[in-house]
């Protein structure tokens, strides 16, 4: 097929990097105390993030020049992969138990999540078999059914880890593709009440899924235990005022807020920085969305369209969930805000997606 090659969305590409860019000096800021208590160094987790940042960086910029409807063929092989990697982190001695979970495969610290990479995989194979079959969207049997098969069987092995961040927002994508390719409305309504019904189940299958929702209702009941980092968190956020405390004058990241530096980085971030730094970043968050949802109604054919809609999904629920968990609208859950927050395998995961939609905004009639 052939197709007119421009550059790359420049605004994408300019956002994305100013989101890196303030993510790197947050990690920083946020993580400089305690790496200097943990390890004696106070560098130690922004080395670790920038190191991350190049890795990623170096991969959105290879990936950006690979012709995205090449994914296509190699779908199905990285799907099958990640569904390996995935049974093989459950296996003691091999998968890596960090905070509860056993979600990691490496050596140490150098270790990879094979969940954040489900998340793309996930997306490519969905959007090549919605391109190729995406008529059969309207049939529940046919259409439906098959790709919640797919999509719950990777679930299943996500919560085997247990991890029902990543998995929510997984599905929620996947519901996003199902939804965009044309699904009748009662399917999604149908899917949508069993969805609640589901989650309830895995929150009472788990006794501390039950405390993080009690204390989302009402933290002060238990203020030093299940409430503890919602509470740390407002009182981040509150003082933050219009201006901030000023950049490195957080007052919670003090071994009050429990790693500062990762999913509530957007915390210390409106304690420093304001409500100025606040829009800042959530404008540059809307600039990516925008320019993503502009690329998907502009590209070329369906598999480029449904790509780039999931990787828009992908990146917009974990910022929702991410805001509203810092916040206090949601129960507190593991999601990462991406480009922001500390971590190897979801900056890295999130800079390989970006490269890919920016690859498609070469070929988008923008």
């Amino acid at each position: 097929m052939a197709k007119t090659v421009r550059p790359p969305d420049l605004l994408l590409l300019i956002a994305t990097c100013a989101l890196l860019a303030v993510g790197v000096v947050m990690v920083y800021s946020s993580s400089a105390v305690i790496a200097q208590e943990t390890f004696g160094d106070g560098l130690f987790y922004v080395k670790r993030q920038l190191l991350f940042a190049g890795i990623g960086l170096f991969l959105m910029f290879v990936v950006m020049k690979v012709d995205y409807w090449r994914w296509q063929r190699w779908s199905q092989l990285l799907l099958i992969i990640c569904f390996v990697l995935l049974l093989l982190v459950l296996i003691p001695g091999v998968g890596l138990q960090r905070g509860g979970a056993r979600s990691w495969l490496g050596i140490g610290a150098f270790s990879i999540q094979p969940s954040e990479f489900m998340k793309l995989a996930m997306i490519l194979f969905i959007s090549r078999w919605l391109s190729d079959y995406g008529e059969r969207i309207i049939h529940f049997r046919k259409g439906v059914l098959p790709l919640l098969l797919l999509s719950g069987s990777a679930f299943a092995l996500i919560m085997m880890q247990p991890d029902l961040g990543t998995g929510t927002v997984m599905m929620g994508t996947v519901l996003v593709l199902i939804y965009i390719a044309g699904a009748r409305l009662a399917h999604l309504f149908g899917l949508a009440l069993l969805g609640i019904v589901g989650f309830v189940a895995l929150v009472l299958a788990a006794p501390y899924r039950i405390a993080r929702i009690l204390a989302f209702l009402d933290p002060w009941q238990d203020p030093l235990g299940s409430g503890y980092h919602l509470i740390q968190s407002l009182y981040a956020i509150g003082p933050g005022g219009f201006t901030g405390l000023g950049l490195g004058m957080s007052r919670q990241k003090f071994s009050y807020l429990p790693e500062p530096y990762n999913d509530f980085i957007f915390s210390i971030l409106a304690e420093e920085l304001g409500f100025i730094g606040v829009a800042t970043v959530l404008g540059l968050f809307m600039i990516v969305l925008w320019r993503g949802i502009s690329i998907a109604f502009a590209a070329p054919d369906r598999f480029g369209s449904f790509l780039a809609a999931g990787i828009v999904g992908l990146i917009a629920i974990q910022v929702v969930i991410n805001l509203g968990v810092v916040s206090g609208m949601f129960p507190v859950t593991g999601i990462t805000l991406p480009l922001i927050s500390y971590g190897g395998s979801s900056l890295t995961l999130i800079l390989l997606s970006l490269g890919v939609l920016l690859n498609i905004s070469r070929f988008s009639r923008l």
